[in-house]
This record gives C-alpha cells, structure tokens and sequence, in this order.
C-alpha cells in the first residue's frame, strides 16, 4: 500500500496544518447519478454507497468543507434542494423520466444530468465550487466534464469496477457491458486523484485500468460509531425484534440480488439441518433486504429456494429497515453472513462487528480488511454453502464463540471511524487542489500527478 499515495503521514505537522487552512476545499459538489442519499439502504439501488456518501458528507461538514451532492429526481414532487444536514446540501436533478429507469437505461440521460449540474452552477459567482468528488462511473462522466468546465481537480471513487465485477460472476449473473469498461477507463485517466477503499483495490486500479498510482489513495470507509454500537447487549435485540433468546441466528443483511449471494446463507443452512436436524428447533434465519439489480428478474427466487430446500420454517424474510433499525438486527444475530462474490469494502460487515457481532464472510474484495479471520469472525475461499455449513456448525457447538468473538469485533470497529474518513478525504482534495495548482502554473501545462 506504501505505493499509494493514501498513505499520508509524511509531511510535517506544521506543513500538514498550513495546508489544511491555506488550501482545503471550501465547497465540494458531489455527485451520486444513480442513487440518491437520501434513498433508504437495500432498496433498488441504494445500499453501501448511500450510506458512505451521506457519512462522509456529513462528517466533512463537521470538519468545515461544505457539501452539495448532485442526484438524478426519482418523483415530480422533490424539492429541487434538501438540506440532509448543517453544510450538505441534496440537489434534484431531472434527468429523464422519475419512475421505471434502470440503471442500465442512464448512460442515455448523463447528457441532461450534465446540464442540471450546469445551470446550478451557473447560478453561482464563479469559483463556487472548488472540487468535484464523482461516486461511481455515471457520476464520474458527469465530473470529468464539470470540473474540465469549472477548472477544478476531479476526485473519483469506483465503488465497484465492471473488470473485477465481470471477473467474479455469480450463476445467472449479468455480465458488466463494454461500454461501463470504456467509461471507467476514461474516467481512471481524467481523474486528478482516485479513493480506493483498500489496499487491493488500489492495486486493480492499476491492474484492471492502468491507474497512475501516483493518483490512487487508499481511504477506508467507516461506521457510524454512535448508531452502531453494542448497546443494552443482544438480549434485549432480540426482545425488541420478538426472537427467540436461545436461538442461533445467522443475518443475511443486503440488496437481494445474485452478487450479494444470500442463496449460499440458504443452502448452507439447508445443509446444516441435513446433518444435524435437531438445530432446527433452535435455528432462525432473518433477511433483510429487498430485490435489486439482477435480482429484480426473479423478485421471489429467494423464497422459492428456501422452501425447494425445506426451510422456510426457520428463514424469515423482511424489507429494508431503517439504520437504526438495522443496528438492533445486527444485535440480535449471531453471526452476520456476507457471501457476496464482490465487495469493494462490506460497510455492513463492519457496521455488525461495531454492534458485537461476529462476521461470517466471503474472503473477496475488502472483506479481508474488514474482518480479521479467526478473531473477529472467519473468512470462507470460494462460495461452496458446505463451507459456510461448516462454520454456522462450529458456532452452533461453540456457544460462547458469539460473545468472544463479538467482543473482539466491537473492539476492531473502533479504528473505522467516519470522522477519520473524512480527514483522511481531505486530505486527498488538498492534494488534487496542489495537483491542480501545479499544472497550472507549469510553462508547458503538463501534468505532474
């Protein structure tokens, strides 16, 4: 990771103060196309990258840049502006119809989407905004232009990447199309600076891409630390939410679509009762989530499945919650059971570990960061369910594994603060804004990284 310039504890402490007053952004407009902030997580589209925008825009607020996030309207009745908190602004943008739009449909509509962000800023005294950071490439489109128009660095975060994504199918999964390929390879080149959730994905960056790594910052996302936290413990959860104290529970937490991979959770549970039939009693199996993506084709394949493997009597499925609501069920579980067969990050695996609970992972993406193997919860190769079986066994004969891995988690989510994020992202604009002023001033107008 050293390579990366995420590392960023080189400069002097005086140095590093100086900048921070002299050449931080003051405003940043933001831009998420596709999803919006204030979109409730597991719905449609909306999961991770929601929450890491409205937390890291909140917390960059707090630390005195202001924050205006750019979204497509999904209703004729938003308001054009929403204010989600003290300096974070939510701008509507129409861009083609409200409703019935897939995701696949907005490359069309990043034209109109382009022209919104425009007339909002003409409407401002030149120098308004001093930086764009573009979420995911429909974003990253809109950004290059913005900030080639307004003369301001370009700071991109992927969040997933088509060549990683086409590179781990799931079964029955849609493959990413040529044309994401290309845009992302374009936006690599015309970004300023790159956010890379981990190490790993810097390093497919540069792999995948032809990244600069001069360019790439390796920034960790975080928790909400006061929303999720152990709380009055998994008992009382359990109460809140009517189940059963003594039961093993294994969560399923997520948009519901083949590449999160809730279908393993249900077949290793179909296997576990296959060997060990009297757990059945004592076993309880929460969902919680709604169809997304892919998954839309085939909105109730999950519970088809559960009751072809006969379980629907232990697997019980429940909307999207809220985050607070949400917090109590990662409380409750025993374990949290992330399969996906890609993660750029996991937000929920430690999102569950900052409430206490263990994390029962696929070893993809950046869940080996997020869950320490062995201690704070187990890392499974591949998605055969008979692995996954194996651990859910293990938890079920190890019955004080929950609460001492568990405290181990908790203990682990503490270093994942937002507030850190959101240093460590600034310190990335000061960077670009350095970037930038360097070009400008060079005689030649190169490019110096």
């Amino acid at each position: 990771m050293s390579q990366y310039i995420g590392r960023l504890g080189r400069r002097s402490p005086g140095a590093a103060s100086r900048l921070r007053i002299h050449r931080r952004p003051r405003r940043v407009a933001m831009l998420s196309v596709h999803t919006s902030p204030l979109h409730q997580p597991g719905t449609g589209d909306a999961g991770g990258m929601n929450v890491y925008i409205v937390e890291l825009a909140q917390r960059l607020a707090a630390q005195g840049i202001e924050v205006e996030i750019f979204t497509r309207a999904t209703a004729g009745d938003l308001p054009p502006a929403v204010e989600l908190a003290p300096g974070v602004l939510v701008r509507h943008v129409d861009a083609g119809p409200y409703e019935g739009l897939a995701k696949e449909d907005l490359p069309a509509q990043l034209c109109a989407f382009t022209h919104g962000v425009m007339q909002a800023w003409a409407g401002h005294r030149p120098g308004y905004y001093d930086l764009v950071h573009s979420h995911y490439w429909l974003s990253g489109h809109v950004g290059w232009l913005a900030a080639q128009r307004w003369g301001v660095p370009l700071v991109h975060a992927m969040h997933t990447m088509a060549k990683v994504k086409n590179a781990n199918l799931a079964e029955g999964d849609t493959p990413e199309p040529l044309a994401r390929v290309i845009g992302e390879t374009q936006i690599v080149d015309a970004a300023d600076r790159l956010i890379a959730n981990t190490g790993e994905e810097a390093d497919e960056l540069v792999r995948h891409y032809d990244a600069d790594p001069a360019k790439v910052a390796v920034v960790h996302p975080g928790v909400n630390l006061a929303r999720f936290r152990p709380a009055d413990g998994r008992a009382a959860a359990r109460a809140r939410l009517g189940l059963p104290q003594d039961a093993l529970i294994p969560l399923f937490a997520g948009r519901i679509q083949p590449l999160k991979a809730p279908d393993v959770l249900l077949r290793a549970v179909g296997i576990l009762l296959g060997e060990r039939p009297e757990l059945r009693s004592r076993l309880v199996v929460p969902v919680v989530g709604g169809p997304s993506g892919s998954g839309l084709a085939k909105p109730e394949g999950l519970q088809k499945l559960a009751a072809r493997l006969g379980i629907t009597d232990v697997v019980r499925f429940h909307p999207p919650v809220a985050q607070d609501r949400l917090a109590d069920w990662f409380r409750a579980a025993s374990v949290l059971v992330v399969p996906s067969y890609s993660e750029s990050f996991g937000l929920v695996a430690i999102e569950a570990q900052a409430t206490g609970t263990p994390v029962l992972a696929a070893a993809v993406g950046g869940l080996p960061v997020a869950v320490r193997d062995g201690e704070t919860g187990f890392l499974v190769q591949g998605h055969d369910p008979a692995a996954y079986a194996r651990v859910l066994r293990t938890f079920a004969d190890e019955p004080h594994l929950v609460e001492r891995m568990g405290a181990a988690a908790a203990r682990h989510a503490r270093s994942f603060g937002w507030d850190a994020s959101a240093a460590a992202t600034a310190e990335v604009y000061t960077a670009a804004l350095q970037s930038r002023r360097r070009r400008v001033r060079s005689p030649h107008g190169q490019r110096h990284g």
